[in-house]
């Protein structure tokens, strides 16, 4: 999760090194884009704002450089602000995006580009309403809308270790992030989740293939792999960050998880106390969190103790349901 003391040590230190990089001449970024796109990436000229055909905030997509194709940045990093600019929080990933200073304004602003092809996207501001956080302004003229067929969920279910071991191992889910989710800050560290002072829960994000697997059976398998009817607690601490929660991200996925809680709940003496939430924002955790029972499994205590006798279960629960 990149701050703002990152992006002044990328000015004044040296901007990350990119996974690859594409040069072109003049003429040959002419020949692949629009007047306008060529104007403003590659001149720094022009500007385009929103209107009623660019993206609401909930879509699921992502953007990519007009240039050169390379992947930017994904809507749930998409602020809801009433700028005439599309605004991010981060980028997709910490090399995607490279900075620079620029006073061509007369005033000091930090330019960002894309850092495979150098094009020109927009400013990133650090958020004055947030310490430490971002705010990437960028031109809708530089992005390039990419519509798929994957979706996203976010749960809860106690120690984000634990719902991510599960969940990665299910056919049809194709990516799983551990990180925070409901809470009153933006860009939160483990250390202030685990405070309870946050309000974050910890949670899995992950892309799903809905001709694969629905959202309805992802619903149950949240409820069944985990305990969804104590408050607040994992299996080996206690705090409001470990509570079941499910974010929606709109009426139908809220439905639908409310029939499966009522269907698990026949079967259960007590109640379900699983949150439903409309999604809001999903704040990456640090890098150690990720893939964290893969990496940890045979040198961890709490992957032999906690996370394996809960796989064993998961699998005989749901063997037709995995990879």
């Amino acid at each position: 999760m990149l701050r703002w003391l990152d992006i002044i040590k990328f000015v004044t230190t040296g901007n990350p090194i990119p996974d690859k990089r594409i040069e072109k001449s003049d003429q040959e970024w002419k020949n692949i884009l629009t007047k306008e796109q060529y104007s403003f990436t590659r001149k720094k000229a022009g500007e385009k704002k929103l209107n009623s055909e660019s993206p609401s905030f909930f879509e699921a997509e992502q953007y990519n450089c007009v240039c050169c194709n390379t992947l930017l940045f994904d809507s749930d990093q998409k602020l809801n602000s009433n700028s005439t600019l599309p605004i991010f929080s981060q980028p997709i990933k910490k090399n995607t995006i490279a900075y620079h200073k620029d006073r061509s304004f007369g005033f000091y602003q930090i330019e960002a580009t894309c850092n495979t092809c150098d094009a020109h996207l927009g400013h990133v501001y650090r958020d004055d309403s947030v310490s430490g956080s971002l705010r990437y302004c960028i031109n809708i003229i530089a992005l390039k809308r990419i519509n798929h067929n994957l979706k996203k969920a976010t749960f809860g279910g106690g120690c984000f270790w634990c719902t991510e071991a599960v969940f990665e191992q299910l056919k049809g889910v194709e990516k799983v992030e551990n990180g925070y989710s409901g809470g009153k800050i933006s860009n939160p560290t483990y250390r202030e989740v685990s405070s309870g002072i946050t309000g974050h829960a910890e949670v899995i994000q992950f892309t799903y293939n809905p001709n694969i697997i629905s959202y309805a059976d992802l619903i149950k398998i949240h409820l069944t792999t985990h305990d969804p009817t104590i408050t607040n607690t994992q299996a080996t601490g206690t705090g409001s960050q470990y509570r079941s929660v499910i974010f929606y991200r709109n009426k139908e996925e809220k439905e639908t998880a409310m029939k499966v809680i009522k269907e698990i709940q026949e079967k259960l003496e007590d109640p379900i106390n699983t949150e439903l939430v409309m999604f809001k924002h999903f704040f990456l955790a640090e890098e150690y969190h990720q893939n964290y029972y893969n990496n940890n499994k045979d040198k961890n205590v709490y992957c032999s103790a906690i996370i394996n006798p809960k796989l064993r279960n998961f699998k005989k629960l749901y063997q037709d349901k995995l990879k």
